[in-house]
């Protein structure tokens, strides 16, 4: 059953929720991170998304493994981050939708994942990579026209 107002929060936001090398992409990310923890809404994370966190904020000195570590922690164990993950079969969607979109595997993996857990809302800087006609995607940091 697809949620059609649940929108899963891609890397990228989490990761500037805890860099604050750019103040307002910094600010905007944190903001929706803290209206998820405080109940105002809720936003679906898929594994993947935790292991990229993990991997860039570690990788570029964001935060500390510990740190990085016990935010995710405090994620899992959060309910109003809805938790999804990929199965073998959403490994071969997402090799064959990476090859027919002609889009990065692991943006077809994340796709093909929210495909599964019937979620179409994502919230990304990335909007270039995911070329799905069936995913909305919401830029939080574009200015406003």
């Amino acid at each position: 059953m697809t949620e059609d107002r649940l929108f899963l929060i891609d890397t990228n936001i989490i990761v500037y929720a805890h860099d604050k090398s750019d103040e307002e992409k910094h600010r905007i990310a944190k903001n929706m991170i803290d209206a998820c923890i405080d109940g105002k809404n809720q936003l679906a994370i898929s594994s993947q998304n935790l292991s990229e966190f993990f991997s860039v904020t570690t990788r570029k000195n964001i935060l500390t493994k510990k740190a990085a570590t016990e935010i995710i922690s405090d994620i899992i164990k959060f309910s109003n981050f809805i938790k999804i993950d990929f199965t073998h079969k959403i490994v071969l969607d997402a090799a064959t939708t990476s090859e027919e979109h002609n889009m990065p595997y692991w943006d077809a993996l994340l796709a093909a994942t929210m495909r599964h857990n019937g979620i179409v809302n994502i919230y990304t800087e990335n909007t270039k990579d995911f070329k799905m006609p069936w995913l909305n995607m919401v830029n939080p940091f574009e200015k406003k026209k």
